[in-house]
C-alpha cells in the first residue's frame, strides 16, 4: 500500500494543451483530435485544456459537447476568452493555469492532427532522458498521406526564416536528434524550462512563436529534441500558412532581434539587406507589396523599438549558450518548401556562401 501510496505522489503529471478554436477550427477537427487520444498509451496522470478564442455561445456548447464525449473518464478544463488571442496568447491562457497547478510536463498538440496511441509516452521518455531537455517535437507525419514527413523538426534560417526540416518528402528513418527548434503543432515542454525562459512572447501573435521559444531555451542551455518514435499525424495546408505572410515575415526579424547577440546582428546584416531586396521583389511579382509595407510599417512605430529592447534585454539575460554554438543548428538554405522560384534558389547560392564565409568569425 505504501508503495502505491508513493507512485501515485511521483507520478509524472501532463498538461495536454490543444490548440486554441477560433471560429469553425473545433467543428472541422476537435472530434478527430480527441478522439485519437482515446488510444494514447501513457502512464502518467494527464489532464486536457482546451482553449476557445472569441469565445461565442455556439462554440462554447460544441466544445463542451464533444470534450464530455470524447474525454470522458478524463479530466479536462476549458478556457475561454473573448478576444481573439492568436496561437501565442490563446496556449499562453492554458500554459499558465497549467504551470498554476504544477504540472510536470506540457504537451502542447494542434487540433488539425491526430496522435499515435504511443506518441506522448516516447516524447515523455526522451524528456526525462537528460535533464537539459527542454522541448521534445514528435515527429509529425502529413495526413491523410501518412507516409510523407511534415516536420523532423524546425529549421532556422540564420536570418530568421523558419521552415519545416523533410516537409512533403517521403520518410524512409530518422534518429532521435537535436533541433533549432520545435513546432508548436506537437511538443512536450518542460515545466521547470518554460519557469525559467517564460511563456510564448504575445507580440508574436501567431507564425515563429515557436521558433522564438526554441530560441530561448537553446540561450538559457536547454536542449530542443526531435523524438523520431513519437508520431503525430498533421492536417498541414501550406497554402492556409502562406496567407499569413504578414505575421510569418514581421516576426521572424523579432526573433532575429531579440535572439542574436549584438555582434551577430552586425555581421549578418549586409545579407538581411540583400534578402529584404529580394523580398521586395518577391513581393511585387507575387502580389504581397501591402503585406510588406503593413511590415515596414509595424518597424517604423516607436512601441515597437521600445518593445524590442525589453524583450531583447529578457532574452539576452537568459544566455547560457553562444551564438557559435547555437548557429551549428541553423541553416543558410530554405529547402522543403512547396514555393519554389529561380530567385530561391539563387537565394539559397549567394546565402549559403555568406554563411560560410562569416561564420567562423562567429566566436561570442
Amino acid at each position: 500500500m505504501a508503495f502505491f501510496v508513493l507512485n501515485c505522489l511521483c507520478m509524472t503529471k501532463i498538461a495536454i494543451i490543444i490548440s486554441p478554436n477560433w471560429r469553425d477550427y473545433a467543428q472541422r477537427y476537435l472530434t478527430d483530435c480527441l478522439a485519437s487520444f482515446g488510444a494514447q498509451k501513457c502512464s502518467s496522470k494527464l489532464k486536457f485544456f482546451l482553449i476557445d478564442n472569441q469565445s461565442s455561445t455556439e462554440s462554447l456548447s460544441f466544445i463542451n459537447q464533444v470534450a464530455t464525449k470524447e474525454l470522458a473518464g478524463q479530466e479536462w478544463m476549458l478556457l475561454t476568452s473573448p478576444d481573439n488571442l492568436g496561437f501565442a496568447g490563446g496556449n499562453n491562457l492554458a500554459i499558465r493555469q497549467a504551470l498554476a497547478e504544477g504540472y510536470d510536463y506540457l504537451a502542447l498538440f494542434n487540433m488539425d492532427g491526430l496522435v499515435a496511441p504511443d506518441c506522448l509516452e516516447q516524447m515523455l521518455v526522451l524528456a526525462q532522458a537528460d535533464n537539459q531537455v527542454g522541448a521534445v517535437q514528435a515527429r509529425l507525419m502529413l495526413w491523410p498521406d501518412q507516409s510523407r514527413i511534415n516536420s523532423l523538426g524546425n529549421v532556422t534560417h540564420f536570418l530568421g526564416f523558419g521552415y519545416c526540416a523533410g516537409n512533403g518528402q517521403a520518410y524512409r528513418y530518422a534518429e532521435d536528434q537535436d533541433i533549432a527548434y520545435p513546432s508548436g503543432a506537437a511538443v512536450l515542454l518542460s515545466a521547470e524550462a518554460l519557469q525559467k525562459i517564460g511563456d510564448f512572447d504575445e507580440e508574436f501573435w501567431m507564425y515563429n512563436e515557436d521558433q522564438d521559444l526554441g530560441w530561448r531555451l537553446w540561450l538559457a542551455g536547454y536542449r530542443c529534441r526531435l523524438a523520431n518514435s513519437a508520431v503525430f499525424y498533421h492536417k498541414y495546408q501550406f497554402s492556409k500558412s502562406i496567407k499569413h505572410f504578414y505575421w510569418q515575415d514581421r516576426n521572424r526579424i523579432l526573433a532575429c532581434l531579440k535572439n542574436y547577440h549584438l555582434f551577430s546582428l552586425l555581421i549578418f546584416s549586409p545579407a538581411f539587406l540583400i534578402s529584404e531586396l529580394g523580398l521586395w521583389l518577391t513581393a511585387w511579382r507575387a502580389g504581397w507589396l501591402g503585406e510588406r509595407f503593413k511590415v515596414l510599417g509595424y518597424f517604423c512605430l516607436p512601441s515597437t523599438w521600445l518593445y524590442i529592447l525589453a524583450a531583447r534585454r529578457s532574452a539576452q539575460s537568459l544566455r547560457r549558450r553562444s551564438d557559435r554554438s547555437i548557429i551549428k543548428l541553423f541553416s543558410a538554405q530554405i529547402k522543403y518548401q512547396e514555393l519554389d522560384s529561380p530567385l530561391t534558389r539563387l537565394g539559397n547560392i549567394v546565402f549559403r556562401f555568406y554563411f560560410s564565409i562569416v561564420k567562423p568569425f562567429i566566436f561570442w
